[in-house]
């Protein structure tokens, strides 16, 4: 957060007493907006520098935002709820201890509405009015598909009275978009908007002759299908085609937008092995009647940072020109929350013991469910594992978190019998306990030989599980 005094640069509605500007922070490298969640100070309150005034969910987690100045707060300008609050925006105001805070001046652009993101397509129907010279509220009319916006072309519809359904939307799923709104709002300008492409297709010719069923469904097929089906509407029977519309958190929208980049951009290359972890679960046993407890998991997350250790050329990264060798192995675990997938770290796994790994990966995973991570415990790290074993997933592939080279996908522990040979050299069948691990690489860094070998190191250190303790 920066603070700085508010009164007069931007001019004021009343005078009063000089305000401290409270702006919605950054506190995220990829963060482009976030969600007052709630406000922890109170109008009036005094606050001290350090403490917490609100908490913000960014695009990774909900963090509690600190204040960098004494004072009161005097006035809260964007209140508990609001979504999608743009960096910089100003949402509150301070004074210097001893003011009037109730005097406080408000800037202008303290309550613009432009700060937020603009709502949603209103899902009310409502007849069209032509004598109504307003610009249109792009709200659904009978008798019209209803077109999909998104927040910048509605606000440059909205703006400069166009209509959408005057030009056949260019986005995913027939949504109107941006550069839609702009082509329609430089074809306005021109005088030709009567010759754009109208949105629904003309009707057919009326048959004379009575169709037969294939010529019906010709006929049928003629007319366009709607851009997006129709929004179901609460208290009302869902109708054939509809769907309800769940609003994505920053948390899902960067989700989405980082696992795109990663799939598209990173050349990914797949290995597998099928790990023993007969003496793993042996050494579990023993440790629990020292009332020792630590999972699989954890002895997984330690054989991987020893054989990282044991081949370097593996803990590295990418940024798109070069490649970096890490020389801390910090382990990012991925933990399934609520809010969506996220990857606290555990910070130089190399160097400590099964049983430290066990209380750091279960007090991050509490903070990551909880949403209460620092943003330094989940941002940068080495290498990432997903488990999904809990689940009964046998075996799966993971998506690369960018600009890590890997990701290890972890599955369930399995029974299977397999030959093995007595102290007197008979065969028999015996049962074994095998867990697939899968790497997923990023092939501009770790080529195919590489990934191999440390499929191969890491195997060998789970199935001796006594190696953990010389490294």
């Amino acid at each position: 957060m920066r603070a700085h005094p508010g009164g007069g640069e931007a001019g004021t509605a009343e005078k009063g007493t000089p305000g401290i500007k409270v702006l919605m922070p950054a506190l995220s490298p990829t963060m482009e907006e976030g969600n007052i969640v709630k406000w922890l100070k109170k109008e009036g309150e005094t606050v001290n520098a350090g403490d917490a005034l609100c908490e913000i969910e960014t695009d990774k987690a909900v963090v509690t935002m600190e204040s960098s100045d004494d004072g009161i707060l005097a006035k809260i300008l964007v209140e508990e709820g609001s979504k999608n609050v743009r960096l910089g925006s100003l949402i509150g105001l301070l004074v210097e201890e001893g003011q009037d805070w109730k005097q406080v001046e408000i800037p202008i652009d303290g309550s613009d509405p432009s700060s937020l993101a603009p709502p949603a397509p209103a899902l009310t129907s409502t007849p069209a009015d032509p004598s109504v010279s307003a610009p249109p509220k792009l709200e659904h009319q009978p008798g019209k598909l209803q077109v999909r916006l998104s927040p910048a072309a509605r606000n440059i519809l909205e703006t400069h009275g166009l209509d959408p359904s005057n030009i056949t939307p260019s986005g995913p799923r027939g949504i109107f978009t941006k550069e839609d709104a702009l082509k329609l709002l430089e074809e306005k300008q021109k005088g030709k908007s009567g010759e754009l492409k109208p949105l629904v297709s003309p009707a057919p010719p009326q048959l004379t002759a009575v169709p037969s069923a294939s010529q019906a469904t010709a006929v049928t097929s003629a007319y366009p299908r709607p851009a997006v089906p129709p929004v179901s509407t609460p208290g009302q029977p869902a109708a054939l085609g509809t769907f309800t519309e769940i609003p994505a958190s920053n948390i899902r929208r960067i989700i989405a937008k980082r696992l795109t980049e990663s799939k598209t951009a990173i050349p990914h290359a797949y290995a597998a092995a099928d790990c023993d972890i007969d003496a793993i679960l042996k050494l579990r046993k023993e440790l629990a009647k020292d009332d020792i407890k630590v999972s699989v998991n954890d002895f997984i997350i330690k054989a991987t940072a020893v054989t990282l250790k044991q081949m370097p050329d593996v803990n590295v990264t990418w940024d798109g020109e070069v490649c970096r060798q890490l020389q801390s192995i910090d382990i990012s675990i991925a933990v399934a929350t609520d809010r969506g997938l996220i990857t606290p770290i555990i910070k130089d796994v190399a160097a400590k013991g099964i049983k430290e790994i066990a209380a750091s990966a279960k007090a991050l995973a509490k903070k990551a469910r909880d949403g209460k991570l620092l943003p330094e415990e989940y941002q940068g790290g080495s290498f990432s594992i997903s488990n999904l074993g809990m689940f009964g997933i046998n075996d799966f592939t993971a998506v690369i978190n960018p600009p890590q080279a890997c990701i290890l996908a972890v599955g369930r522990a399995r029974p299977e019998l397999k030959i093995v040979e007595d102290e007197e050299g008979n065969e028999k069948l015996q049962q074994h306990q095998l867990m697939t691990v899968t790497l997923s690489s990023d092939g501009r860094v770790v080529d195919d030989e590489l990934a191999s070998k440390f499929l191969e190191t890491l195997k060998a250190n789970i199935e001796n599980p006594m190696r953990l303790a010389l490294c």
